[in-house]
């Protein structure tokens, strides 16, 4: 079952692996009306986590909730199971071999912020993550140099248009092979 309301969208479902790309399609589908595409690609991949986890360790069985609000500028995705067993943030070590267990730290590092809570009723916890919404401060215009050399080799022909300020400090162009920097 699907719910949505202006800011806010619930899926009701089983986690099993053949749904949770439906998920993320439904995820970025949203995410897309509410205009939150620079969003999609974190999101789907956070809620993909989570699914994933409901499958691996939800007892007694995979039913669970996606919840995506925006609010105040803010995307939060939460999964709710009928687990009380809360998840645990395991230590990312770069020698373990494992090919599981690292689904939480992804979604650490892909989130701003994250957590669990238990639920009310006692029956269950919400995982979720949000990440910024708004759009980033805009940056002040400032005057572009435009750096035009004449034209010694036509091959070599190019106008650069560069922000000095962009960057930190400046590269060696190589023209071509034995010529040495220009």
């Amino acid at each position: 079952m699907i719910s949505h309301s202006r800011r806010h969208c619930v899926v009701e479902l089983q986690a099993l692996p053949c749904r949770i790309g439906q998920i993320r399609r439904i995820v970025s589908a949203q995410l897309r009306h509410w205009q939150l595409d620079p969003l999609i690609d974190r999101a789907a991949l956070g809620v993909t986590e989570l699914l994933s986890n409901v499958h691996r360790h939800a007892q007694p069985h995979k039913t669970c909730t996606v919840e995506i609000e925006l609010r105040l500028g803010r995307l939060t995705v939460s999964v709710i199971d009928g687990d009380p067993r809360l998840p645990v943030l395991r230590e990312a070590r770069a020698e373990a071999l494992e090919t599981g267990g690292r689904g939480l730290a992804l979604v650490a590092a892909l989130s701003e912020a994250w957590g669990v809570r238990e639920q009310a009723d006692g029956r269950g916890k919400a995982v979720w993550f949000s990440l910024r919404a708004a759009p980033g401060p805009a940056v002040p215009a400032r005057p572009v140099r435009i750096a035009a050399e004449p034209v010694r080799d036509a091959a070599r022909a190019a106008l650069v248009a560069m922000d000095p300020g962009a960057v930190a400090a400046p590269l060696p162009m190589v023209a071509s092979a034995g010529t040495g920097p220009v």
